[in-house]
C-alpha cells in the first residue's frame, strides 16, 4: 500500500498548529513535504509483508558439501525504527542473526537489507526479531534461525523516565536454536 502523502502532509500542518506553530513561517513553511518524505523513506517497509520481503531478498547460493552442517552468524547489523506506541525513534539497534543453512546459503548482504526492510515499519522490538527470523527463514528456506537486537529507545530514554543508559535486548529463537544452549551463544552480543 502505496502512503498517502497528501494526507500526511495536511496532519502535520495541523500538528504544527495545535502545538501552536505557524507552519507558514519561514523555517516551518516546507516542514509538512519533508515529514511527508522523510516517512515514506524510513517506514517503507510498511508497503511489505514479510513474505514480499523474503521474496524480495531471497537471492540464495547452492550450499556446498558440508557447508548445511555450519552456522552462518552475521552480527552488529545496524538499524533503527520507530516505536509503535509513541512514534518515538528506536536506535543504536544492533541486530544479530544466525542460522543453519538446509540446503541454500543467503547473499550476506541479504540478511542485512532483510533486517533493514523489516525496522521500516512502526515496530515493537520483539516483533521486529521476530519478523526478521520469520523472513530469514523463508528466504534461506531454514527453520533455524536466531535473532538477538539490542536498541535504545527514544520513548525510554528522551521521555518518560529518562534513562538515558538503558538498552533493550531481546532474542527470537526458531528451530534448532529454540533447544539447543549452545547454538544461541552464538548471537549474544559479546
Amino acid at each position: 500500500m502505496r502512503m498517502d502523502t497528501e494526507a500526511i502532509k495536511y496532519h502535520i500542518r495541523g500538528l504544527l498548529e495545535a502545538i501552536g506553530e505557524d507552519p507558514d513561517r519561514e523555517g516551518l513553511a516546507e516542514t509538512p513535504e519533508r515529514v511527508a518524505r522523510m516517512l515514506e523513506e524510513v517506514l517503507e517497509g510498511t508497503a511489505y509483508t514479510n513474505h514480499e520481503i523474503a521474496q524480495m531478498f531471497g537471492k540464495t547460493f547452492s550450499a556446498e558439501a558440508g557447508e548445511d552442517e555450519q552456522v552462518v552468524v552475521m552480527k552488529d547489523i545496524t538499524v533503527f525504527s520507530y516505536c509503535e506506541h509513541h512514534m518515538a525513534l528506536m536506535y543504536d539497534m544492533k541486530v544479530n542473526v544466525a542460522y543453519i543453512p538446509h540446503g541454500r546459503v543467503l547473499g550476506l548482504s541479504k540478511i542485512a537489507r532483510i533486517c533493514d526492510m523489516a525496522a521500516k515499519r512502526l515496530q515493537l522490538q520483539e516483533r521486529l526479531g521476530r519478523d526478521i527470523a520469520q523472513i530469514i527463514s523463508e528466504a534461506a528456506g531454514t527453520p533455524d534461525v536466531a535473532v538477538m537486537i539490542s536498541g535504545s529507545h527514544s520513548c525510554m530514554t528522551a521521555r518518560g523516565i529518562r534513562n538515558a543508559s538503558a538498552k533493550t535486548v531481546t532474542s527470537t529463537c526458531l528451530g534448532a536454536f529454540r533447544t539447543d544452549p549452545a547454538l544461541q551463544t552464538m548471537v549474544r552480543f559479546d
